[in-house]
């Protein structure tokens, strides 16, 4: 106990002293503030609690205006950010306009002399194929009379003209050829008719359309940025149901989600990782949406950066690489355009996927269901 006291003791002091300076600080603060209140009521002629009550009600309306320019900083900060994002959207929605317009214009221009090519190419196959025919029965009819008309000078001319002409090597060959120049005229124009069905807008109404030709479509459009990477496979469900959507902008989801698998896998390609990589879009229905999953076997994207990847204007990419508008852009398409959802799973070295679900249904405008 005797211990238990003398520990006490000066602990107790110690609060005393210190309760002690703080009511002397106060005592002098309050002195202070009379003394100011004092000289101000002299000069003017007013009580000191009217002095008090005009401070007092200065400072809540200072604490009330400086309350209300916060939050209408907050506001205007909002409105700037929503205003750079619509902008942003306008700008990449009349390019792609300008795009579309160009690209269908080229593309029918490539179409038309694509089109003769090709019909041309369909009749010297059809004739070659005829004149192997006449040849071969030209050669068992020279057979068959040479023995009997030896020394006949248009025999004779007939077989140096043969030696010379490498028939059996010509005849293995011209089908080949032309067969391969059919195959590039069909390639040619069907990438011309993907470009004519990408660009064409949907002028901002929806419509029911078939996923799987959208996906095709836009694959097909930029098989340029990924045929030198990846293999990419699709995978659809049977019996799809059709999907209400923009399918212009949906297409537009689809080409920059698989331009990012590209980029990310020759990434891994260039570092030497991996030779070639994989890209896989999948298609699947569920309950009242269709699930929409394009998965790359990349770079994958790191933990502390994934729940920003969606910003407008950031992006990982060197300065002229990126703009940080893709996947902004993809978001906004899905949430805010078609009330869907989307969101990411990547893990850094294996691969990334993203999910994206897009509703069956949508309610139009003026409240009616579509149809």
């Amino acid at each position: 106990m005797s211990e238990n006291r003398v520990d006490a003791e000066p602990v107790s002091a110690i609060l005393s002293g210190e309760f002690a300076r703080k009511l002397a600080a106060r005592d002098k603060t309050i002195e202070v503030l009379k003394r100011r209140i004092a000289r101000e009521s002299h000069l003017s002629n007013t009580t000191p609690f009217a002095i008090l009550e005009q401070n007092v009600g200065l400072e809540k309306v200072v604490a009330l205006k400086t309350q209300e320019l916060e939050k209408k900083r907050r506001e205007l900060e909002t409105a700037l950010d929503e205003l750079r994002i619509t902008q942003s959207q306008l700008l990449q929605a009349q390019k792609m306009e300008s795009i579309g317009q160009l690209a269908a214009g080229i593309a029918h221009e490539i179409n038309t002399p694509a089109q003769y090519v090709s019909d041309n190419v369909g009749f010297v196959k059809s004739a070659s194929d005829s004149l192997l025919h006449l040849l071969d029965a030209a050669l068992i009819l020279a057979d068959s009379v040479r023995e009997q008309m030896t020394e006949m000078p248009a025999l004779q001319a007939f077989d140096t003209a043969l030696k010379k002409t490498k028939v059996d090597f010509f005849r293995q060959q011209v089908p080949n050829a032309l067969d391969e120049s059919l195959e590039g005229l069909g390639r040619i124009t069907k990438i011309v008719s993907a470009m004519k069905e990408f660009s064409h807008p949907s002028q901002n109404e929806k419509e029911y359309a078939d996923i799987r030709e959208i996906i095709n479509t836009t694959i097909t459009v930029a098989r340029n940025e990924w045929k030198y990477v990846a293999t990419l496979n699709t995978y659809f469900a049977d019996n799809l149901p059709q999907v209400p959507c923009l399918r212009d902008m949906i297409g537009q989801v689809i080409l920059n989600l698989v331009i990012n698998a590209a980029h990310a896998i020759a990434d891994k390609v260039q570092a030497g990782v991996k030779e070639k990589g994989n890209i896989e879009i999948s298609v699947i229905p569920k309950n009242d949406y269709l699930e929409v999953k394009v998965k790359d076997d990349g770079t994958g994207i790191p933990e502390n950066i994934r729940n920003r990847i969606f910003e407008p204007f950031f992006t990982t990419k060197a300065v002229g690489k990126g703009t940080g508008q893709g996947l902004a852009i993809v978001y906004s398409t899905i949430v805010d355009k078609h009330n869907g959802q989307i969101r990411c799973e990547s893990e850094p070295g294996i691969g990334t996927t993203f999910i994206i679900e897009l509703p069956l249904h949508y309610i139009a405008e003026g409240n009616e269901a579509c149809k």
